[in-house]
């Protein structure tokens, strides 16, 4: 059988007039920005105006843990969007926009794949309408004053030993992580240790993904701490007058990006804050937009479940007063059994016993969904070399937990593949559902909002943590910082902070190497283990095989 690639595929689409798109959500002409023939912004107008409309169901889609095998959490959402559109409620799905740093390293895209896409695919993982341009221009911008502030006389008394903003690009380079700026001369100003961190790391893209309007957006800008003055109190941008010309070049970048299915069914693609670095979820404006305009509105939160739905949960909830009606697990057979001890060569070969062993994975992300109130759903992403035998024992497995796993062939089939997932979701999600609650409240101590998630979500024994972290800490808890959420920069790979424990480990401890205040997004991140905000490239990166064709067309992308 010939298979298709992903950009095969969605060469071939029959693409709508974007303007088509949006009347399925009753946007009016002048309210769409058009970028082209298929893609577009909506203008803050009728996102304004529609806040008063009634809102629509929320479905969350998370996963096991990632592993190289593959799960398809956005090829499911994308599928479920589609199968609910099918069936027949409108429906809209809010996914988040692609860093080029992955494309051109080892993750891919981020548009689905197979015939669960999101399309234009090549403009969405590329330069799409430079929102991830913007944020990086606007946080540069930042740096850019902070050190021009100092050179010219530094009235804010900033002590260049203490600035705590890095820059960031949207590109996986290493070679970043650790800089010396300014060299050269006193003309170019005070030499200084900094660093870069890849966009989706970055403050400005937090905020522009928790903002809730663009006013709302400014303020954020301004409360951002951009380092300390020789007496150790705070500088925010505000200080040195830099909100305002950062908001200026973030205007048109918080509007939300309409695109479309395979099938022609609305998205919204805005945002790109990593799971394991950052918060992991689209924006809270193109959620809200969603919502008050479609009968469900799907979305995903990146990674695995201990990352992504955590965030989701604890910080995009809590800013934005959501509460999901109905959460997702994906999984696949092949990514179950790495997770059972079966080698990435082996995993065509049936092996129910490791697929059992490695449901212990889904068994406490389930657990921990539980936690917060909600009795979540598996979707198995089902390939073509599965066995009825592997299928059965992860339907049998859930069913033991107290719940349904549903077997979904989106990627081959479309929206047919997920019609019975589609069903489900809608029963769910219209029985009622008040249980939800965090897993720590906001007059909660810092540390103890950190070990709650160590303990309640990764299972670990216990955090290692230095003392001059925890006196980092107890400065924020009584400088009046001590309700923001935390946010956890992790591994993906494990519950724990070392990437190889595979599957549902215990006896471990988290290594807690740093803490950061992000006072304009309104949480603080906690680096533990040798995560890096800026990561680098693989060996043979994905670069090396992405040119463009002698037809003009763009071959590599995935």
């Amino acid at each position: 059988m010939n298979i298709r690639s992903d950009i095969e595929i969605a060469r071939t689409a029959k693409k709508q007039p974007i303007l088509n798109i949006s009347k399925k959500l009753g946007i009016p002409e002048n309210d769409i920005i058009p970028y082209g023939y298929d893609k577009a912004k909506i203008s803050s107008n009728f996102i304004e105006k529609s806040k008063s409309n009634k809102r629509g169901k929320l479905i969350l889609v998370t996963a096991i843990n990632p592993t190289p095998a593959g799960e398809g959490k956005t090829t499911t959402t994308v599928g479920l969007g589609d199968g609910l559109n099918k069936i027949g409620h409108q429906t809209t799905v809010c996914i988040r926009e692609a860093s080029l740093g992955p494309c051109f390293g080892m993750k891919g895209g981020a548009a689905g794949g197979g015939y669960a896409q999101v399309i234009p695919m090549e403009d969405i993982n590329l330069h799409f309408t430079g929102d991830f341009h913007a944020i990086t221009s606007a946080h540069n911008l930042l740096s850019a004053m902070i050190d021009n502030h100092i050179y010219w006389g530094n009235n804010e008394n900033i002590d260049p030993r203490r600035v705590t903003w890095r820059r960031v690009i949207d590109m996986n380079d290493r070679s970043l992580r650790n800089i010396v700026t300014s060299l050269g001369g006193i003309s170019n100003g005070y030499p200084r240790e900094s660093s870069f961190d890849i966009v989706a790391a970055s403050e400005v893209m937090a905020i522009l993904c928790l903002s809730k309007s663009f006013e709302d957006l400014k303020q954020r800008l301004g409360n951002i701490i951009i380092g300390y003055r020789y007496d150790k109190s705070p500088v925010f941008s505000k200080d040195i007058n830099a909100n305002e010309a950062m908001s200026v070049l973030l205007k048109e970048a918080i509007l939300p990006n309409l695109v479309q299915t395979l099938e022609n069914n609305p998205v919204f693609v805005h945002g790109g804050p990593f799971a394991n670095i950052a918060h992991g979820c689209n924006s809270i404006y193109a959620t809200m937009t969603a919502l008050h305009n479609s009968d469900f509105v799907v979305t995903e939160a990146g990674f695995g479940a201990d990352l992504g739905a955590e965030k989701f949960l604890n910080i995009k909830c809590r800013q934005a007063n959501l509460k999901p009606d109905c959460i997702v697990i994906v999984a696949t057979i092949r990514a179950l059994k790495m997770n059972g001890g079966i080698k990435k060569e082996n995993l065509s070969n049936e092996n129910t016993a490791a697929v059992i062993d490695g449901c212990e994975n889904i068994k406490r992300h389930i657990e921990n969904i539980k936690s917060f109130g909600i009795t979540p759903i598996v979707a198995i992403n089902h390939f073509s070399g599965d066995s009825k035998q592997e299928i059965s024992a992860i339907i049998d497995f859930v069913n033991i937990l107290g719940t349904e796993a549903i077997l979904c062939k989106h990627w081959a089939n479309g929206s047919e593949g997920t019609k019975n997932l589609a069903h489900k979701v809608v029963e769910i999600c219209n029985k009622s559902n008040k249980q939800f609650k965090f897993l720590y409240e906001d007059s909660d101590e810092l540390i103890d909002k950190i070990k709650k998630i160590t303990k309640n979500i990764y299972r670990a024994d216990d955090i290692l943590i230095d003392e001059k972290i925890i006196n980092q800490l107890n400065q924020w808890q009584n400088s009046g910082f001590g309700k923001l959420p935390i946010c956890m920069a992790k591994t993906q790979y494990s519950f724990s902070a070392d990437p190889k424990l595979l599957g549902a480990p215990i006896g471990f401890k988290v290594p807690i190497k740093e803490v950061r205040l992000l006072s304009g997004a309104g949480f603080i991140v906690v680096v533990c283990g040798d995560i890096m905000t800026m990561p680098g490239l693989p060996r043979k990166p994905a670069a090396e095989d992405i040119l463009v064709n002698n037809n003009g067309e763009i071959e590599g992308l995935f």
